[in-house]
């Protein structure tokens, strides 16, 4: 079977957030790693296992992104990574669950939602956080049944609920 492929979305307005972070250099749609940048859609208002419709493919949401070495490279600094994942505004990833047509200015459409689903941005918090609380490990046991969730970050979670019991 193959695998989807993933594309990684942010949110149009992060441009302008970045902006005002780094004045005075250009940052071209697409700088930040994106497939796909959109209007509306936000880390807190998008949750693991999402489902939507662009043009005539569907998605689904798997797992926030995390910073990685190459956005230090792309903008030649070593703190990057850092200030990126601290903004929250790192988006997420999807997978295409139906392969169709995709085109600028298509709407985004959500078409259904996970029963167990949780924000992108509270899953990005609970990947990074040292400290848990009860309602933290609740939704870190809600994650874990959400089937669009890859199966490295559901080895991640259950280790650290693992390590919470011994």
């Amino acid at each position: 079977m193959v695998k989807p492929r993933l594309s990684i979305a942010i949110r149009l307005a992060h441009y302008g957030y970045w902006k005002a972070e780094l004045p005075g250099r250009t940052l071209s749609m697409g700088i930040l790693g994106e497939n796909f940048t959109t209007d509306g859609l936000s880390e807190t208002s998008v949750f693991l296992g999402d489902k939507f419709s662009i043009g005539s493919a569907e998605v689904v949401v798997t797992q926030p992104r995390l910073p990685c070495y190459k956005l230090g490279i792309r903008f030649q600094s070593d703190e990057m990574v850092k200030r990126f994942l601290a903004s929250g505004r790192t988006g997420f990833y999807v997978a295409v669950t139906r392969e169709g047509d995709v085109a600028a200015g298509d709407a985004i459409v959500s078409i259904e939602r996970d029963p167990n689903s949780v924000p992108v941005s509270e899953v990005t918090r609970l990947y990074v956080t040292k400290r848990f609380t009860e309602e933290d490990l609740d939704s870190m046991k809600r994650i874990l049944r959400i089937a669009a969730l890859p199966d490295n970050w559901k080895n991640y979670f259950e280790e650290r609920l693992q390590g919470l019991k011994g």
